[in-house]
């Protein structure tokens, strides 16, 4: 994507929501000859400079994929590495991230992380939760289908006490249950690295998100690729299903 771009697409409002899928950590690693976790710590940087564009941006809501339900697949010593950098981050950044006005929240399955890690997530969300300027949350050890999983769960639980008829069951209802509820669906899903899949991101948030696959890896990450990606986004036209001018 060019970064000139028209005035037009520049001069609009941004999505909303936009979310990423922070890929090539490990690449960017490999390429410098370092360990993959150098790749994870310098990601981290990334997310501060993508977090502060993105409140200077005017978006309202970035989620970013922290670590998948498939990441605990991956060999003990990486994990726990980044377990590590997954405290540091939420010991030094929350209260930068309150002092910008911005929330944390966090979606996913709880359960398999470490007590003090959870201790340390609600700590941010309610040291955070009053806070307007951005909200930013944390998609970890979260996977899609998972949280859908759990979704038909709770509503079938409802329906089998008798405090949901199963009829009444609609798109709401499942929003309403998922992890993500009460965040707005994503306008804009970005991934980097060059890979063009989603891998059990926000399948269900996703539905009439724009795409937008970049190249550069994502401790590479910079405003400029972000301004770019909001650009292209602008110059796509959201039908949501329906013919050109019916919306």
């Amino acid at each position: 994507m060019s970064s000139s771009g028209d005035t037009n697409t520049r001069d609009r409002a941004p999505p909303a929501h936009v979310a990423i899928i922070m890929d090539g950590n490990g690449r960017w690693a490999k390429a410098r000859g370092l360990p993959r976790i150098a790749g994870h710590r310098k990601g981290a940087e990334a997310v501060r400079r993508t977090v502060e564009a993105a409140r200077a941006l005017g978006v309202g809501y970035v989620t970013l994929f922290s670590f998948s339900s498939e990441n605990w697949a991956r060999p003990l010593s990486e994990v726990t590495e980044l377990m590590s950098l997954l405290r540091f981050y939420l010991r030094s950044e929350i209260a930068e991230l309150h002092k910008s006005g911005v929330r944390l929240r966090v979606v996913g399955d709880r359960s398999r992380l470490s007590p003090d890690i959870i201790q340390l997530v609600d700590s941010g969300e309610a040291t955070t939760a009053d806070n307007k300027v951005l909200t930013l949350v944390l998609a970890l050890s979260y996977g899609s289908r998972q949280e859908l999983v759990d979704a038909a769960r709770s509503l079938a639980r409802q329906a089998a006490a008798g405090a949901l008829r199963p009829e009444d069951i609609d798109e709401s209802r499942v929003s309403a249950a998922l992890w993500t509820a009460g965040i707005p669906d994503p306008d804009l899903v970005i991934r980097t690295s060059g890979e063009q899949r989603l891998s059990n991101f926000l399948l269900w948030q996703s539905a009439y998100a724009e795409l937008v696959f970049i190249d550069r890896l994502w401790p590479d990450f910079t405003r400029l690729d972000l301004e770019d990606a909001i650009q292209e986004f602008h110059r796509r036209e959201r039908r949501y299903g329906a013919s050109v001018g019916t919306r």
